[in-house]
Order: structure tokens, then sequence, then C-alpha cells
């Protein structure tokens, strides 16, 4: 069950017969203002895991930063923030979904602006780290409003948009970091690609009344040992991801994954011995075992694993053997946008006529895509021409356009209204851990294989593994169910 919050009872002859016992109610609605609202807030927190990449070289001339603290301005942001996601999303269940979206969204907001006032490498650092705890509080408020509020081609739109803020955010944010940083915006250098946050951030504090209020009828309990082996067990895979290229892959560093498998035996055996018991778990058992979300999952891993490596590796080819600086690598990352935001216009009317089989259609387009790119490169190097390589760029796009936004509907089709911030907390979780993974293991391969290998050689080869990724999400999507 899910209230509304700030809004009144309906009431009179008017009013709308009250749902049955367990029934879902009626959906409050979201409007465009409110959509563009929530929105708003989500791709801040995506623009600022890529915009700072660009800016790098600039904080470390203006405080002084060796390449560990400023790996830590990038790292540091996204460990806390998907530290927190699925608590967060947990706390927008039991204390309101807008009210930790504002919490969320102020704390992003001043936290943005400590880290343009900076005075050191250190408290950049630190801001950083309560920057991203700040997004994991907001963001997964955002798709559970969606889930919570809209129903039917309503929520399809939606996700829709959501999808491709998602998208759009990462390439967004590498091209605006390059922008400003070149602008050198009234002086301010690259405390620029913080600032910009709050004006934006203001804006939307100021409309967040227009979002409506959702929370779950029953305020669930706080699930302790449950949060705790979550913990570590992030942690864990988080250290393997984050450190493993600066350190060399250590074996000590890997013996961590086992420790991170072990707890996440405990963590199911917990939450499900709780879910037993009548409590309520930080992840539910029940809501997880939905095929949506289960076989949902499966495909969203290696979509986002794929794309994350794409991003990475090619910013690593533009600037590396082209000599492209981040405002030129950003721009050739424009038929990408144009595509998936094209493209993402059509997706619910092709969901309505094709189903799931969407996302086989859209894994045999990114396929292609990769496909085109692994051949430019490999007969026409060491200039490809360009216009197909941006041709195998927007392919890539279009096909992300149809699998992305499909599989967020898919995997949150069975979550409760009650569970909705649960449910996209895991869902945002997944999708960062993979994006993240992906950067990682194909960013250390193209490394590796460009040292002993030509780079055209080690590019295809990436370009193979990201084939590879698209085959699976085709193998899955034949037994995904039709997106709701």
């Amino acid at each position: 069950m899910t209230n509304r919050e700030g809004l009144p009872p309906l009431k009179g002859p008017n009013a709308a017969p009250e749902s049955p016992a367990g029934a879902p109610p009626a959906a409050a609605g979201l409007s465009g203002i409110a959509l563009v609202v929530v929105l708003t807030g989500y791709a801040l927190s995506i623009v600022d895991a890529s915009i700072v990449n660009v800016a790098l070289n600039s904080i470390s001339d203006d405080l002084h930063g060796g390449a560990a603290a400023l790996e830590l301005v990038v790292s540091g942001y996204g460990l806390t923030y998907a530290l927190g996601l699925v608590l967060g999303g947990r706390l927008g269940d039991a204390f309101g979904r807008r009210r930790l979206y504002a919490y969320g969204l102020a704390a992003f907001t001043l936290t943005s602006a400590l880290c343009g006032l900076a005075p050191s490498i250190e408290f950049l650092v630190t801001a950083r780290l309560l920057q991203g705890a700040a997004a994991a509080m907001l963001v997964p408020q955002v798709l559970a409003t969606i889930q919570a509020v809209t129903e039917g081609q309503a929520r399809a739109r939606a996700i829709g948009m959501y999808g491709a803020t998602a998208a759009l955010g990462m390439v967004i944010g590498q091209i605006l970091g390059g922008l400003l940083v070149s602008l050198d915006v009234a002086g301010m250098g690259w405390r620029a690609v913080f600032a910009i946050n709050v004006p934006i951030g203001v804006a939307a504090l100021l409309a967040v009344r227009r979002v409506p209020g959702s929370k779950a009828g029953t305020k669930p309990g706080f699930d302790p040992l449950g949060t705790g082996l979550f913990g570590v067990t992030m942690v864990c895979v988080l250290a393997v991801v984050v450190a493993g290229p600066d350190l060399g892959w250590p074996l000590w560093l890997w013996s961590l994954l086992a420790v991170a498998a072990a707890g996440a035996l405990a963590l199911m055996r917990t939450e499900r011995r709780l879910e037993a018991r009548g409590g309520s778990p930080l992840l539910s058992p029940t809501v997880l075992s939905h095929p949506g979300m289960r076989r949902g999952l499966a495909a969203m891993v290696p979509f986002s694993a794929s794309f994350g490596a794409f991003l990475f590796v090619y910013a690593l080819v533009a600037q590396g053997h082209f000599g492209f600086d981040g405002l030129e690598s950003g721009g050739g990352l424009a038929p990408f946008a144009v595509a998936f935001f094209a493209v993402a216009q059509f997706t619910p009317k092709i969901s309505a006529a094709l189903g799931g089989r969407i996302v086989t259609l859209g894994a045999v387009i990114q396929g292609t895509g990769v496909l085109l790119l692994a051949l430019v490169i490999r007969l026409g190097w060491p200039h490809p021409s360009l216009t197909l390589v941006l041709l195998g760029i927007g392919l890539f796009g279009a096909g992300a356009a149809l699998i992305g936004p499909t599989l967020f509907r898919m995997i949150l089709a069975d979550v409760p209204p009650a569970q909705a911030g649960m449910g996209s907390g895991v869902l945002v979780t997944s999708q960062q851990m993979a994006t993240a993974l992906g950067a990682t293991v194909g960013g250390s391969l193209y490394i590796s294989l460009a040292d002993s290998l030509s780079t055209s050689s080690a590019a295809v080869l990436v370009l193979a593994l990201l084939g590879c990724l698209s085959v699976i999400v085709f193998v899955i999507s034949l037994k995904l169910p039709d997106p709701r």
C-alpha cells in the first residue's frame, strides 16, 4: 500500500472507490514539471560521475594532489554512491520518497558547493565522498516515485526518459566538463564543474513540492544485520574494482572476492530467515525472486558492463591515439546521444509491438554497431573512416535505447509500490556496479594489450569482448517476459 504525502483523502460522491484489501491504490500521476524535477536530480548525480574526469589535470596543478588523491576524487564519489543506494531506497520507503529526494538534493547541492570551494585536495576528497552519499539518498527516490505514482503508458514514457537521462548523463558529463574547463568561466577553472550544480539544484529544490509524495503504508523495520552484511559485501567488491588497476591486481586483493561471496551467501540466508519470521529485510527475497526482476537483472549486468567499457575505452583511444582533448572526444559521442534520445522516444510503441523481443532487437543492433567498429578499426587503421566510426557509435546508442529503458520497466514491474524504493535501489546498484566493473576490466584489458600488441589490435579485442556481452544479452532476452 502506498500513501500520498501532503494530499487530502478523496471524499464526496465523486471520489474514487476505495481499493479492495491488498490491492494497490490508483496511481497519483506525475506531471511533466514533476518528472523534470526528479530527473534533474538524477541527471546531476550521473553527470558528476564523469564531469570531473577532464578536470583532473587542472585540479592536480591547483591543489597539488598526487595520483592516489586524484583517483579518490573520481572513485570516492562512486564508492559512497554505490554503497548507499539500497539503504537510500529503504529510507524513502519508510519516511517518504519526496522527503528523502529533497534532503538528498539539498545535501548534493551543498556538497557540490563545498567541492567547488575546496582549499586542499584532502578537503575535495572528503567533499566528494559526501557528495556520493547525498546522491545515494536522492537517486533511488526517482525510480521509486515513478513506480509508485504512475502506471501504463505514462510509466513507460517516464522510465524511457529515466533511461535516456542515465545514458546521456555520462556523455554530457564529458562534453560539459571539457567545455567548462576550456572556457574558464569567471576565472573559476576546474571549480566550475562543481559550481554549476548549485543553481540547478536550488531551482529543482524550489519546485520539489510539485512532485507527488509517496511512501510505504507501514513503515519498514530496520535490518541491522542485513545492512552490515550488505555493506561488507559491497565494500569488498568495490575495493577490487576501484583499487585493482592502480595496485596491479595483487593476489590479496582478489581474496576480497571470496569474502564478498561469503558475505552475499550469509546475506541471502539472513534475509530469508528474517522475512520468514515476518520481519522487514533490507533486500526482500520474495521481491527479488520475481522472474521479471531476476532475469532483467541478469541482462542488465552485461548490458551495463558493455556500456561502461565502451565509454572508457573510447576515451582512451580518442584522447590517446587521435590526440583529442576532453571536449573533442566528448563531441565524438554525439551520434550515441542523438541516436539514443531519438530511439528512446519510440521505445514504448516498439515495446508494445514486440514485447520482450525489443531487448533482442536492441542486442542485435548494438552488436552490429560493435562489429562495424571492430571492422573499421581493423581494416582502416591508423586512419579509420570517421563516417563509419560515427555510424557504429550511433548504432550502439540506438541498441542501448531499446535495451536499457525496457529492462528498467521489466525489473520493476513486479515490485509492489510499498517496496519501490528497495527495488529501485537494487536496480541502480546493479547498474552502477556493472558499469564500473565494465570500465575497469575493459580499460585494464585495453591498456595491457596495447603494451604487447598494437593499439588497433587491443581496441579490436576489447570490441570483441563487447560483442560477447551483446550475445549474452541476446540469449537472456529470449526468455524475458513482456515488459509492462
